[in-house]
């Protein structure tokens, strides 16, 4: 029997990237559907339903943030944005908007084939050590369930994206440890920073969290600023600890 390829909806108005990432692609092992402006992907995505999508910034009818905002909307699926803005701030605001990751443009494709590798195994990825067996984790009103990677906050469940689920999982793996942005970055995205800006991504992420999972994101108390080192978690107290 035929193994499930995975199936990525690349987005760009430029004819000669969307022909390089689809022939890449393909050829390492993807199923890849394509899209030149922001209405067209929209239409594409709820047809073929891909597991991750390459959206470019720039583009006629509806641009990538605007695709990205109508993305969340409706699904949890990884995005990864294509910028060649320079300004760090623009690049920023595809990660607010719930964007995974990004690449900037000019971008070598064994760079983006990588990043694309990496976020469709973390979103994967099951079992991290420092999980308890049951898999289910109590703080407070929260329950974050390991096996199904759903959180709950008292009977509401809490959407979250893969990655924002992967990096919640890391910190409570090893709560009260102090993680720096470059970890953090290593673990969950699979790369190491080779600019600071890049770490921003991490930031973005875990504002991301706090807006969903705190009772006041502005003074939070589950994910926590370790002072010139980066994130943790809070300690989670196990029953009959002290």
């Amino acid at each position: 029997m035929e193994s499930h390829k995975e199936k990525i909806l690349v987005v760009d108005d430029e004819a000669s990237i969307r022909r390089i990432l689809e022939t890449r692609l393909s050829m390492i092992g993807y199923d890849v559907v394509t899209a030149a402006d922001g209405e067209e992907a929209l239409d594409t995505f709820r047809k073929a339903q891909p597991d991750l999508v390459v959206l470019d910034v720039m583009m006629p009818k509806l641009d990538g943030y605007g695709v990205c905002q109508e993305l969340r909307k409706e699904s949890d699926v990884p995005i990864i944005m294509l910028t060649a803005l320079g300004d760090v701030a623009d690049r920023i605001t595809g990660l607010e908007l719930g964007a995974d990751d990004y690449v900037v443009k000019p971008f070598s494709p064994k760079e983006l084939e990588a990043r694309i590798r990496s976020v469709l195994r973390r979103v994967d990825k099951t079992g991290v050590t420092g999980i308890p067996s049951s898999g289910v984790i109590h703080v407070g009103q929260l329950r974050i369930d390991t096996n199904k990677r759903q959180v709950y906050k008292g009977d509401e469940r809490i959407r979250l994206t893969g990655m924002e689920f992967s990096l919640l999982e890391l910190l409570v793996s090893r709560s009260g440890e102090a993680f720096s942005r470059s970890e953090i970055l290593q673990e969950v995205w699979g790369y190491t920073p080779e600019r600071h800006v890049d770490t921003r991504v991490v930031d973005v992420h875990i504002s991301r969290l706090r807006a969903k999972l705190e009772d006041d994101p502005s003074n939070p108390e589950l994910i926590l600023t370790a002072r010139g080192t980066g994130y943790l978690f809070q300690r989670i107290i196990e029953p009959g600890e002290e």
